[in-house]
Formats: structure tokens, C-alpha cells, sequence
């Protein structure tokens, strides 16, 4: 990522893909409980404004360099849950 402007275009794009493929998972695999389904993407909301607002307002004494190394690390690793989830759904 070349700055934050990027790396927030970059989270919002790969939430709203989760959001998609998660209503296309409820459309055609099946069906899932509504409750599940609006937890899921009440979940991947909340996971893109968190990062969303991390990357605007990063840790004060950590260096940039950490600071958003780890930052990509705990969202790749979150939106890996969320597909699991939503493979997960039927």
C-alpha cells in the first residue's frame, strides 16, 4: 500500500465484496437463518469502519511501518474468518 488513501479504498472494496458474496450465499445456497445472515453482515460493517478509522487515526510511539504491518495482518486474518462463515452458512 502507497498511503492511507489507497489502503482505505483497498478495506472498503474487500467489505463490500464480503457483503456481496454474502447476500449471493443466502440467495442461492440455500437458507440460512436471517439471524445469522444479518449478525454476518452487521459484523463485516463494523470490521470495515474499525479499520477504516484505524487507518485514519494510527497508535501514537509505534512506528507507521509496524503500526500498519500489523494492521493489514489482523484484517487479513478477520476477513479470512468472515469467508469461512460464509462458506460456512448453508
Amino acid at each position: 500500500m502507497s498511503n492511507k488513501k489507497d489502503l482505505k479504498k483497498t478495506i472498503n472494496y474487500i467489505c463490500d465484496d464480503l457483503m456481496a458474496e454474502s447476500v449471493a450465499a443466502a440467495l442461492y445456497g440455500g437458507k440460512p437463518n436471517p439471524e445469522n445472515m444479518e449478525t454476518l453482515l452487521k459484523c463485516i460493517m463494523r470490521i470495515q469502519s474499525d479499520f477504516v478509522s484505524r487507518v485514519c487515526h494510527p497508535e501514537p510511539g509505534m512506528k507507521a511501518s509496524v503500526y500498519y504491518k500489523d494492521l493489514v495482518k489482523s484484517f487479513n486474518e478477520q476477513v479470512s474468518e468472515i469467508i469461512d462463515q460464509i462458506g460456512n452458512m448453508n
